[in-house]
């Protein structure tokens, strides 16, 4: 959708509101990282789920479910006794790691103002 006019980038569903919802939920980015960065875009669920530490299995497997859904990883059922399943990013998934990949780069650069932040009621950080 092209932006026509200076409103419609301020409408609930511009560009930039569809790609933060894309991200609201923090393991979607997570899961496109720990692929990209750690399993060469492609890895198991109980891989995943070692390289991510603080997702329970029942977060992980929605939030595959959720990724798969909207063309972000495709899953492939292998031929095998007992079957195994493995997760991979897609054409699509891959061209969202891009922006969490600079986020994730930005924050390491950047972690003396993550540190300044004041934590929020629900934040996980450690103070201190």
């Amino acid at each position: 959708m092209m932006s026509g006019t200076p409103e419609d980038d301020w409408r609930e569903d511009c560009a930039p509101r569809r790609v933060i919802e894309i991200f609201a939920t923090k393991w979607t980015s997570m899961v496109l990282h720990t692929l990209y960065a750690l399993h060469d875009g492609r890895a198991r669920a109980g891989v995943l789920h070692r390289s991510l530490p603080g997702i329970s299995k029942k977060m992980l497997t929605q939030t595959l479910r959720e990724m798969e859904e909207s063309g972000l990883l495709e899953r492939r059922v292998h031929d095998t006794l007992p079957p195994s399943v493995d997760y991979g990013l897609t054409a699509l998934g891959s061209r969202f790691v891009e922006p969490v990949e600079m986020l994730y780069d930005w924050g390491r650069r950047n972690a003396d103002a993550l540190d300044a932040l004041k934590p929020r009621a629900t934040s996980r950080r450690r103070a201190g």
